[in-house]
């Protein structure tokens, strides 16, 4: 069997999110960082760049999730492994992860834990708008400076402070931003 993709009749959010519900009840129970007003969901998953991205909300964690589509598109990596995607909204970093039940999978932390949600509700709009954000190339950090070409985000990447996770949901599009 494949490290890349587990064969199911269940489509790919559907077979992460039960994998992470039976992660929750056989391995998260009582431990302190679990927001009991969460539940898992996948959100949002669409095929991007030959694979599955969406988010995956827990009661310990939300998290940008790729999952493998077309394998000659996938890029490997071993558990704790990092590697970055670039998106319109900037360029992310993605560990490499791995879980029986689905396979290979690579996240990005938006929340972690997640106990500023007192309703699954508003982790799900959450969600959504951080999906809708990585989209909009207006909230790419230094929007402003220089365009998107490959060459011009690198350099903008090195003189500006990056923009982390949190900040960036929070409408903070540069590092540097109060």
């Amino acid at each position: 069997m494949s490290n890349v993709a587990i064969a199911s009749d269940l489509a790919p959010a559907e077979r992460l999110e039960a994998a992470f519900q039976d992660i929750y009840v056989e391995r998260m129970q009582g431990l302190p960082f679990i927001n009991d007003a969460l539940r898992v969901e996948a959100v949002g998953f669409r095929r991007w760049e030959g694979r599955w991205l969406g988010v995956l909300i827990t009661p310990w964690f939300m998290n940008l999730v790729l999952l493998p589509d077309a394998p000659e598109q996938w890029r490997s990596l071993t558990q704790r492994a990092d590697t970055s995607y670039a998106f319109p909204a900037g360029v992310f970093d993605f560990i490499g992860g791995f879980e029986p039940a689905i396979g290979e999978f690579q996240s990005c932390s938006l929340f972690s834990p997640v106990f500023e949600f007192q309703q699954h509700e508003v982790a799900r709009a959450t969600a959504e708008a951080a999906l809708g954000a990585l989209f909009d190339s207006g909230a790419r950090a230094g929007a402003e400076g220089p365009g998107t070409a490959p060459e011009e985000q690198a350099a903008a990447q090195r003189t500006t402070t990056p923009v982390s996770k949190r900040g960036f949901l929070r409408g903070h599009w540069r590092g540097d931003a109060t």
